[in-house]
């Protein structure tokens, strides 16, 4: 665990929230991610199931997590199962949780080893009348590799066919995309480990600096600061501006050209996403600096714009809307381009052709419906972007912010973003 420790009221009061919408009778399994496999004895690092984190705290892989709010024993309406620590994992892996620990970072009394869970969890079943269990619903996910939360549904129809399965990720969705006061202070960290990572860019990046060699920069900060990269960094030079997931950050950024940077840090598992986009050389050309301020005009519109009660595909229309009128401006669009333009498909789409953002939190790309309307609470990016490949160069600009009863509030209003401060932090 790199970050500092985490009240465990975070994680009671979520299990709170889960337990209050489910059905009478009902339990509720949520499995820890699998260790995934490379090549030879080789895996990835673990990365923490967001849903078992958000209800637990706990980050170490094999572990279980089951819920029964109806349970005639008080003592079984939470149980957290983990491994059991032994010489052999101490030697080859390190730490694992004690039954202590594990109930002081979760806040769940009853802790057991996971080789009881199968006599437990028996009869647990037995009393129950229905299971919610876990599986991955976000829409644009596409799954080739059967997680455990899969097999672990298979196998628990197999022994208990005859009980009443329910989905258990629409109602965690619904708590997630809507974050608490104890969760927004850990993405505020995350902010401003980013924050602190990109002023280090600014003061770092001239002509003949390559883009691996900026990503090392921001990856010295971040993990310096208990943080890590909340994904994969892009960072892009020149005509890599244009490329919107480009990821080979092996180019050596020269005199002219503009750097855009789509790095941020994750800090507790809470991400941060942020997008600048900035001269090599110190100092912006006229035109591009006009394409960044039109860039800039749709950023700040679109956050003044997320406001509670607005849908998603109305806040998007809006900034394609104002985006179609900065591309006039620049001459990059005719009106009559923007007046015979399909309503589903605005003239504004040749050069700014991705969404305008997207809920943020324990997922970079996190759960929640986005065809209900911004509720308090909700955090977002906001990230609008005009590109240009003919000219050789696009700009992005991306901030995070939460929809608050009293508007708007920005996560990044520290972070610099004026073309003219930035120039000058630069050539400071």
């Amino acid at each position: 665990m790199r970050h500092k420790p985490i009240k465990s009221k975070l994680f009671s009061e979520n299990r709170k929230r889960l337990t209050a919408q489910m059905a009478p009778k009902a339990l509720a399994v949520v499995n820890a991610n699998d260790v995934l496999p490379t090549n030879a004895d080789g895996t990835l690092p673990m990365q923490p199931n967001a849903d078992l984190f958000f209800l637990s705290g706990i980050e170490q892989e094999e572990s279980i997590l089951v819920l029964f709010p109806d349970a005639a024993d008080e003592k079984q309406r939470e149980i957290l199962f983990v491994r059991e620590p032994n010489e052999h994992l101490q030697i080859w892996e390190g730490y694992k949780h004690s039954k202590p620990d594990a109930r002081k970072i979760s806040g769940i009394k009853n802790v057991q080893w996971l080789s009881e869970f199968p006599v437990i969890f028996r009869s647990l079943m037995c009393e129950a009348e229905s299971a919610y269990l876990n599986s991955n619903e976000y829409k644009r996910a596409h799954v080739e590799v059967e997680t455990r939360d899969v097999r672990f549904i298979k196998q628990c129809q197999a022994d208990f066919p005859l009980h009443t399965y329910r989905r258990l990720a629409p109602l965690l969705h619904e708590l997630r995309v809507v974050k608490t006061d104890l969760e927004i202070e850990l993405l505020k960290e995350a902010v401003d480990i980013t924050a602190k990572g990109f002023r280090r860019t600014l003061r770092f990046v001239k002509p003949g600096v390559a883009e691996y060699e900026v990503e090392a920069e921001l990856a010295r900060e971040f993990i310096k600061r208990r943080g890590k990269f909340a994904y994969t960094p892009i960072v892009a030079a020149g005509k890599n501006n244009c490329v919107l997931h480009y990821l080979q950050n092996d180019q050596v950024c020269k005199k002219g050209q503009l750097l855009l940077m789509d790095v941020a840090s994750s800090y507790a598992n809470y991400n941060a996403d942020l997008t600048r986009t900035i001269p090599v050389s110190g100092k912006f050309t006229r035109r591009q600096k006009k394409v960044y301020n039109a860039v800039l005009n749709v950023l700040r519109a679109s956050i003044a714009g997320a406001v509670v009660g607005k849908l998603h595909k109305d806040w998007q229309k809006e900034a394609q809307a104002h985006t179609n009128e900065e591309l006039l401006k620049l001459g990059l669009l005719k009106p009559a381009q923007v007046k015979k333009q399909d309503p589903d498909n605005p003239a504004c789409r040749k050069y700014f052709m991705h969404g305008l953002g997207h809920p943020l939190g324990l997922d970079v790309h996190d759960v929640g419906d986005l065809n209900v309307p911004f509720q308090p609470g909700t955090v977002l990016t906001v990230e609008p972007g005009i590109y240009l490949p003919d000219e050789g160069f696009g700009v992005r600009l991306e901030d995070d912010i939460v929809v608050t009863e009293d508007g708007p509030v920005n996560l990044m209003a520290k972070v610099p973003i004026e073309a003219d401060e930035i120039e000058s932090i630069m050539n400071r």
